[in-house]
């Protein structure tokens, strides 16, 4: 049952109760434009990722080019890094939690402010399908672990050995000594968060993610929770995070950006702001890594991250980008 059909038929049924008695690959970049935003004009259509994931970008870019909407450019574009075995923080191939499992954690959400998330789901190469799926097909915003994986099977997915030879060699080597300690920037941590502008100007969003390596059975982080990993505002415009999600969490760190741009902020100077209140409750740390992209209704974009070392990459008819970020704290 579509999710619009499940609501209203719920709410005729609740009246009636009321009335009673009473929701990286890479490839060669032969590009050398950049993006020029300027305050008279406005880019569409327009993508932009986390990292320099230039085979998702271009992929989300294909979908918008020829006419296809900006949900539909999120979903291609972040599958072809799930479907990377080579990318060991997302999908397929990604690194396992200190069990030997891998679970995978989505999101996605539209120009309407529909959304669908799927958290600690195992068997699945795709969770920012079913995510969508979720999002869609049913009443509620999330799914999770064996629920999850469950609704997928009937969904059609098949199910997969999402531990590849790769990531179990490094588990095994892992747990001779067993410390969990995330390395900044040797992303064992890492999402791949992209916000897309179609040729009608609206926006969708989408993140998905393997987790931090290693981590405790159950861990989910920012990834697939709607206002921390990932917000869109179609009036306004969208964020997404990377990192160590659990302070992106604590801020509620993409609703935020989206708000500081509602209030007047640029997307970079809210990205800015946003990094800047997670280093005010975390003032004796520098050993984590957050970075935040925004983009707004008009196709500006920002980036800005707490150590050196991030970028993002847009794409846009002024080119294909990577776009090295400014750091709050410097080499």
């Amino acid at each position: 049952m579509k999710r619009r059909k499940f609501l209203k038929n719920s709410g005729v049924a609740t009246a009636g109760i009321v009335s009673t008695p009473f929701l990286t690959s890479c490839k060669k970049d032969t590009t050398k434009k950049t993006v020029q935003v300027n305050d008279s004009k406005t880019i569409r259509p327009i993508v932009i990722c986390t990292w320099n994931f230039l085979n998702a970008s271009a992929e989300a870019w294909e979908v918008l080019n020829t006419g296809g909407s900006s949900l539909d450019a999120i979903e291609q574009g972040v599958m072809v890094e799930e479907n990377d075995v080579n990318n060991q923080t997302v999908g397929t191939g990604g690194r396992p939690d200190r069990d030997g499992n891998v679970t995978l954690d989505a999101c996605i959400m539209d120009k309407d402010g529909n959304c669908g998330a799927v958290l600690a789901m195992q068997n699945i190469a795709n969770p920012i399908s079913v995510a969508r799926k979720v999002m869609q097909d049913t009443p509620h915003v999330m799914l999770a672990g064996k629920g999850a994986e469950q609704f997928a099977y009937e969904k059609g997915f098949e199910k997969t050995d999402l531990l590849t030879e790769q990531s179990k060699k490094e588990w095994l080597e892992w747990k001779k000594t067993s410390e969990y300690k995330p390395i900044i920037n040797i992303e064992n941590h890492d999402t791949i968060g992209m916000l897309a502008i179609d040729k009608n100007g609206d926006i969708a969003g989408g993140c998905t993610t393997s987790g931090m390596a290693y981590k405790m059975a159950g861990r989910v982080g920012d990834s697939p929770i709607i206002g921390a990993g990932l917000f869109v505002d179609n009036e306004v415009g969208g964020a997404t995070a990377t990192g160590v999600g659990e302070e992106v969490v604590r801020t509620v760190g993409s609703f935020l950006i989206v708000e500081l741009m509602r209030q007047g902020k640029s997307p970079q100077e809210a990205c800015e702001e946003g990094v800047k209140r997670i280093m005010a409750k975390n003032k004796e740390r520098n050993d984590f890594q957050i970075g935040f992209i925004a983009i707004n209704k008009k196709g500006e974009t920002g980036g800005y991250c707490i150590q050196p070392g991030f970028s993002y990459r847009t794409y846009s008819g002024e080119g294909h980008v990577n776009n090295p970020s400014d750091s709050f704290l410097k080499a």
